[in-house]
């Protein structure tokens, strides 16, 4: 079984660490999309809210960005399951990792989920435990 790890980090905080010491996956950086976070009405919120959720799916270049990072984990994916490879890391990056990045990794694993069934996809956030209790958090009800 091909695991594939997706999450969000912040650059403030560093770079993720490579749990399984393949050393391969992705790191994408989500900076150059608009950032709800420096609006006042999102700041107590993440990329999971759907007020947040909104904002960034109006932006097309926030919906280009995702469909290449996308395309670019589904082909190593299939790469992956052919080759016989069990792990896979993929993360995105903002500056905080609580709106963009946490948004941007939601949404690819629920798609990895839907377009790759036969995979397993683990989902995290490395800076919830920091979001502020207004934002909803990854094990809430969407």
């Amino acid at each position: 079984t091909l695991r594939v790890r997706v999450g969000s980090f912040s650059y403030r905080g560093g770079f993720p660490r490579d749990v399984d010491e393949h050393g391969g996956g992705f790191v994408f950086d989500c900076r150059s999309l608009v950032n709800p976070g420096r609006d006042e009405a999102f700041r107590g919120l993440s990329g999971l809210d759907p007020a947040v959720r909104d904002v960034l799916e109006q932006d097309p270049d926030v919906d280009a960005f995702f469909h290449r990072t996308a395309a670019l984990v589904e082909a190593h994916v299939a790469d992956f399951l052919v080759r016989g490879f069990h792990a896979l890391d993929v993360r995105y990056g903002c500056t905080g990792g609580q709106h963009r990045s946490a948004y941007m990794a939601e949404r690819l694993a629920r798609h990895l989920e839907r377009v790759q069934p036969t995979i397993e996809v683990v989902l995290g956030h490395a800076e919830a435990a920091r979001w502020p209790e207004t934002a909803q958090q990854p094990d809430a009800p969407r």
